[in-house]
């Protein structure tokens, strides 16, 4: 497939694509954005398209992907986004938070010490995952496979479960 007609079976799927990004973000100029990026992505990673694969599939994938990475990313920063007019949100106090609050930061102290607690071994990749990085990433920078990284954070949690019931719902 040439460079033009790739571009233009982009152009006739960008309707459908407009369409999803939105019923994904439920908002227009975030469906925009997302549309906009999932195409810059198609043309940048064009040599990556199998000519004899469905073109429309490969670029929902890219859309849905990338919705979900920006998802992942907001949720890690912590990012607030408020769409609520006059940005009530984060016009509001600080003191209808319950962190400063004495009661919250016993339990975090409390929570840190549980979690220094346990053996480096199994310590270590749950900090790490909780840090966000991947399986993957904790496997190689620890010289472990993937498997053990999992069964030592589940190990982990499940200390951590047990020496933490009080503050279980």
């Amino acid at each position: 497939m040439t460079a033009q007609e790739f571009n233009s079976h982009l152009l006739r799927i960008q309707d459908g694509l407009n369409y999803f990004a939105y019923s994904l973000t439920l908002n227009r100029e975030d469906a925009k954005d997302l549309v906009q990026d999932t195409l810059l992505k198609a043309l940048l990673n064009q040599d990556k398209f199998q000519e004899d694969t469905n073109l429309k599939a490969w670029t929902y994938t890219i859309l849905k992907n990338t919705f979900i990475n920006n998802y992942r990313r907001t949720q890690k920063a912590g990012t607030i986004i408020d769409n609520s007019k006059d940005l009530y949100y984060l016009n509001t106090s600080a003191g209808s938070s319950h962190l400063g609050m004495p009661e919250a930061e016993i339990s975090v102290k409390e929570i840190t010490k549980a979690i220094n607690n346990v053996e480096d071994e199994q310590r270590i990749p749950f900090e790490m995952q909780m840090q966000g990085h991947k399986y993957k990433e904790i496997a190689e920078q620890m010289d472990i496979s993937i498997g053990t990284v999992k069964s030592r954070i589940f190990f982990c949690r499940k200390k951590l479960m047990n020496q933490l019931k009080e503050f279980q719902n």
